[in-house]
């Protein structure tokens, strides 16, 4: 009998522990973070992560308004209450689509930046996985899927 009930006490907190997978809880100061993230002046040099500055100076208001665009995407997920892995990795895909039009303009240090720019974005609401989209745009391909 005991069995039978630690066997059924395991199997619901399986049920539970897995039915909210993948659905992130939007951290209380999140839109606050973002608001300072938009705020904040970008590609600028970084030698804590060895970037050099923006490469085309051109580029840098364009660049900069196509990152503060995926923040607002972010942003909106993020006020929906019940955003998913799936809603902030929909966010990025959307965001890194927006530099189709100029990828080929982007040097891999202002490319290398713009994932960084996006790892902020995720690590404001807490996701762990881009699920290789950073990866595709940095390098056309996911490393982690050969």
């Amino acid at each position: 009998m005991k069995k039978t009930i630690f066997i059924f006490l395991g199997l619901t907190f399986l049920l539970i522990t897995g039915c909210g997978q993948g659905e992130i809880k939007t951290p209380i100061k999140a839109m606050e973070r973002f608001e300072k993230f938009k705020s904040k002046e970008k590609f600028l040099e970084d030698m804590k992560i060895f970037y050099p500055g923006i490469g085309d100076e051109k580029l840098k208001p364009i660049l900069t308004e196509m990152i503060n665009l995926a923040a607002e995407d972010f942003e909106n997920v993020a006020r929906s209450g019940k955003a998913t892995d799936k809603d902030y990795q929909e966010a990025i895909k959307k965001g890194l689509g927006r530099f189709n039009s100029i990828y080929l303009e982007i040097d891999t240090e202002d490319r290398e930046r713009i994932c960084g720019y996006f790892e902020e974005l995720m690590d404001i609401v807490g996701l762990e996985s881009s699920d290789g989209l950073l990866n595709d745009f940095m390098y056309g391909f996911d490393p982690t899927k050969i």
